[in-house]
């Protein structure tokens, strides 16, 4: 089995190690973190070492890197850090669930990690550094470009482009038809797009109402959805 040294000390990591320990063809062989940020010096029992001087202790001509952090800073961290992994001369993996549901078409880069049940349709195609969440749907003839963020159950139709560094919500919608959501976006939960996005534009979801009456005066919340 491939070794791999895993990015990061915390549950992400932890998620990170899980999957690949289960459900991959490589074996994990330590984490790597900042410096600054290490509390142990090991975890899930395995050595933390410093990403300073990572590539003296497990040198990249030997092992391989998965870095999968969240979105902080429009997912900037995550890509600062892919990087300065690359920069050190490691290869950096793709994690694809064996319970997600792929094309044998499929273009995608590296350092991407793509989550349980999660579906990418024929004729799509995935930058690098792409984390894309579980139940999430990537339409036929989508693009998700470098440093993107697709959370759990966000619903990418046909032919959309999604161009670096934005972030998708949970439960997200964006119709298909060849929209384009421009770099650095923030769509939020629940949101539905169905027009092309401003760079930069933050898009939030309807935010549900407080009903007129309490729960306990409903004999069914069919009954005032009805009524309502």
């Amino acid at each position: 089995m491939e070794k791999v040294v895993v990015f990061g000390n915390g549950p992400v990591a932890s998620i990170n190690y899980m999957a690949l320990t289960h459900d991959s063809p490589y074996e994990v062989a330590a984490f790597t973190v900042d410096r600054s940020y290490i509390k142990e010096e090991t975890l899930l029992g395995l050595p933390v070492v410093p990403f300073e001087d990572v590539e003296s202790i497990y040198p990249p001509s030997e092992y391989k890197m998965s870095i999968v952090i969240s979105y902080r800073k429009l997912n900037r961290v995550r890509a600062e850090k892919y990087d300065q992994a690359k920069a050190k001369g490691y290869q950096l993996i793709n994690y694809i669930s064996s319970k997600a549901v792929t094309f044998p078409d499929l273009i995608i880069g590296d350092n991407n990690f793509i989550w349980e049940n999660a579906s990418i349709g024929p004729f799509a195609a995935i930058g690098n550094n792409v984390f894309i969440g579980s139940g999430s749907l990537i339409g036929h003839h989508s693009i998700v470009k470098d440093h993107c963020y697709i959370s759990p159950h966000a619903v990418i139709l046909g032919s959309t482009t999604i161009e670096p560094y934005c972030v998708i919500g949970a439960n997200a919608t964006i119709r298909d038809g060849g929209l384009i959501i421009a770099r650095e976006c923030i769509i939020g939960a629940g949101a539905f797009i169905n027009q092309n996005t401003r760079e930069k534009g933050v898009y939030m979801g309807t935010q549900s109402r407080l009903a007129p009456k309490t729960s306990d005066e409903l004999s069914t919340w069919l009954t005032w959805g009805m009524k309502s």
